[in-house]
C-alpha cells in the first residue's frame, strides 16, 4: 500500500477538519515555468490531498507571501536561483531559514543556470532539501520530487504533533502532582484530556476508573466522569455510567489490554502495586492514531499520579492519627478528654482557612495543633492534676510546659512537628502581651499560635470539667468577644463570630464520650 494513504486520517486531525490541499510556493521569474509545473502536477494527490500552487515571480514577492501567510502555510517551496539578481534564490533560502526561522517548509532549488550556483557548494552551504537542474526535471521526476518533499513535510508535522502532545502530557502531569484531593484530581483529568487532544471539552466523553488488586470482591472505582446516567448524583459506582461504556471497560479489563477503535479509546495500565487503571475517551469525530498514542501515555501518567495521590493521602492520614494519638496520650495523663485534641485540630483548620491560609497550610495546622500541650509530659502529676488552685511556684512550673513542648518537637526536621513546636511554645501568648512564656504581643505571635490559642480556649469553655459545667453557647460567644484584642487576635475573633455555627458544629461532630478532670490552663 502507498504509505501516502496510511497517514491520511492522521492529517485530517492535524488540520482540524476535512483534508486541505498541500500548499506549494513556486518562485520563478519565468511564467512558462509556472504554467508547465501546474500542468504536470494538475492531478497530483498525496496522503489524500491535492495541491494548491501559489506563484511568486521574484524573491521579494516570495518573502512577502511567506511573511504574511505564516510558518505553517506552505509545505514546499520550489525556488529558482537567478531572478532579480544572480543569487536571489540563494538569498531567499538563507532568509527563510535564518531570519524567518522556518525549518518546517521543504526548500528545493531549481535552476536553469547551474554555473551560477554549483551544486556541491550550494548543498554544502545552504539548508536545502534538494537541488535540481531544470533540464533534468521530466514530468515523472517532478512528481517524484513532490512526493519526496511532501513526505518529509508530513513526517515533520507528525513529529511536531507528538512533541506538542507530550508537552501537554508533561504539563498535565505537573497539575496532577499538585492535586491534594480526589475531586481536584478528577477535575484535572477531565480538563487535561481535552487539552491533550486539542478538542473542546464538551465534545468529549471521558471517564477514568480503577480497580484495586488486593481488595476482597474488588469493584470498579470511578475516579472521574463527565458521563453519568444520573448527572445530579456524584457516585463512584461504575453502574452509574452508561451500560455501553461499562461493557467496553469490562472487556478491556478482562483482556488486560488497551483497546483502540475509530469510535473510542480505552487505555489499560497496571501499576507496580497491581492496581488496574482504565481511561475511556470518545468524541464526536474519530479518535485518530496520533491521539491513541498520546492517550496511552496519558493513561499511564494518570494511573501513576493516582497511586501517588493515594500514597500521599495515606501518609497524611497516618500523620493525623499520630498527632491525635500523641495529643490524646497527653490529655489522658492530665485527665482530659481525648476528643479535645480533635476539636482543636478542626477548629484550627477552619479558622486557618477563613483567615486566608492556603489549603495546604491549613491542613498542616490541623495536623500540628493537637500537639499544643505535649509539653505537659514534663510536668509532675502533683501539679498537673492538683484539684485546687496552684500556688505561685506551682504555676511557674506549669507555665514551663510551653517551652518543654517546644524543645521536644523542635528537634525534629518534620515540618508538622516544626509547626507543632511553634504552637506548643506560643499558644499561651496573648494579643495584649500578658501571656507566657515570653510575653509576645500582637503579630509578633505566630499566626498558628494565635489560631490555636483561640481554638483551645473556645473548646475548653464548651466542655464539662470536674470543677465546672460546660458554658452555654451564648456565654462562650460573649467571652470570646470580651477577650478580643486582649487575649485573642481581634481579626480571628471577628472571623469566628461571623461563622460561629460552623465552629459549634465541630463540637457536635466530635463529642466527649466521658468527662474527665480538667487541668490548669
Amino acid at each position: 500500500m502507498d504509505d501516502s494513504l496510511i497517514f491520511a486520517e492522521e492529517f485530517e486531525d492535524l488540520y482540524n477538519g476535512p483534508l486541505k490541499n498541500w500548499k506549494v510556493l513556486i518562485v520563478d521569474d519565468e511564467p512558462e515555468i509556472h504554467q508547465v509545473t501546474r500542468l504536470v502536477v494538475s492531478d497530483f494527490v498525496f496522503a489524500g490531498k491535492g495541491l494548491e500552487l501559489v506563484s511568486a515571480y521574484s524573491a521579494q514577492e516570495a518573502k512577502e507571501m511567506l511573511t504574511n501567510e505564516g510558518d505553517d502555510a506552505f509545505a514546499l517551496a520550489i525556488v529558482d536561483v537567478v531572478m532579480e539578481t544572480n543569487n536571489a534564490g540563494l538569498e531567499l533560502v538563507h532568509w527563510v531559514r535564518e531570519e524567518l526561522k522556518n525549518n518546517k517548509i521543504r526548500l528545493v532549488l531549481r535552476t536553469g543556470q547551474p554555473g551560477e550556483a554549483p551544486e556541491a557548494n550550494v548543498i554544502r552551504d545552504y539548508d536545502l532539501n534538494d537541488y535540481k537542474n531544470k533540464t533534468e526535471l521530466t514530468a515523472l521526476k517532478l512528481k517524484t520530487l513532490f512526493y519526496s518533499a511532501l513526505r518529509g513535510y508530513r513526517d515533520i508535522l507528525i513529529i511536531e504533533r507528538h512533541r506538542q502532545g507530550l508537552e501537554k502530557i508533561i504539563e498535565a502531569t505537573s497539575e496532577f502532582i499538585e492535586c491534594e484531593t480526589l475531586p481536584q484530581f478528577a477535575s484535572a483529568i477531565l480538563k487535561q484530556v481535552a487539552v491533550v487532544l486539542g478538542i473542546e471539552s464538551q465534545s468529549i466523553v471521558c471517564c477514568a476508573v480503577t480497580k484495586e488488586h488486593n481488595a476482597i470482591n474488588a469493584k470498579f472505582n470511578v475516579l472521574a466522569s463527565n458521563k453519568r446516567t444520573n448527572s445530579s448524583t456524584i457516585n463512584n459506582n461504575i453502574n452509574h455510567l452508561p451500560s455501553e461504556i461499562v461493557k467496553r471497560l469490562e472487556s478491556s479489563l478482562q483482556e488486560k489490554r488497551t483497546i483502540t477503535t475509530d469510535d473510542y479509546f480505552i487505555g489499560y495500565f497496571t501499576t507496580k502495586r497491581g492496581t488496574d487503571n482504565l481511561l475511556y475517551v470518545s468524541h464526536l469525530g474519530k479518535v485518530e492514531p496520533v491521539q491513541h498514542s498520546l492517550l496511552e501515555f496519558f493513561a499511564n501518567n494518570i494511573a501513576v499520579a493516582y497511586e501517588n495521590l493515594n500514597l500521599r493521602n495515606l501518609i497524611m492520614e497516618s500523620q493525623r492519627e499520630l498527632s491525635y494519638v500523641i495529643g490524646e496520650a497527653v490529655e489522658m495523663r492530665s485527665k482530659e478528654t481525648g476528643s479535645h485534641v480533635k476539636r482543636v485540630a478542626n477548629i484550627s483548620y477552619l479558622l486557618g482557612v477563613l483567615s486566608g491560609m492556603t489549603q495546604q497550610n491549613a491542613e498542616m495546622l490541623r495536623l500540628a495543633s493537637p500537639l499544643h500541650d505535649v509539653g505537659k509530659v514534663g510536668i509532675p502529676d502533683g501539679i498537673l492534676n492538683k484539684p485546687g488552685k496552684l500556688d505561685a511556684q506551682e504555676w511557674t512550673v506549669m507555665q514551663g510546659h510551653s517551652q518543654i513542648g517546644f524543645e521536644i518537637l523542635a528537634k525534629s526536621q518534620n515540618p508538622i512537628l516544626q509547626q507543632g513546636a511553634i504552637i506548643a511554645q506560643q499558644h499561651h501568648e496573648k494579643w495584649d502581651g500578658s501571656g507566657y512564656p515570653y510575653g509576645l504581643r500582637g503579630e509578633d505571635i505566630h499566626i498558628i499560635g494565635r489560631i490555636t490559642a483561640v481554638a483551645d480556649v473556645f473548646d475548653a469553655l464548651g466542655s464539662k470539667r470536674c470543677y465546672k459545667n460546660a458554658w452555654t453557647d451564648e456565654d462562650i460567644v460573649n467571652q470570646m468577644r470580651k477577650e478580643s484584642g486582649k487575649h485573642f487576635d481581634p481579626n480571628l475573633i471577628d472571623l469566628m463570630l461571623a461563622n460561629i455555627d460552623d465552629f459549634f458544629a465541630i463540637r457536635t461532630t466530635y463529642p466527649d464520650d466521658t468527662m474527665k478532670t480538667e487541668v490548669h490552663n
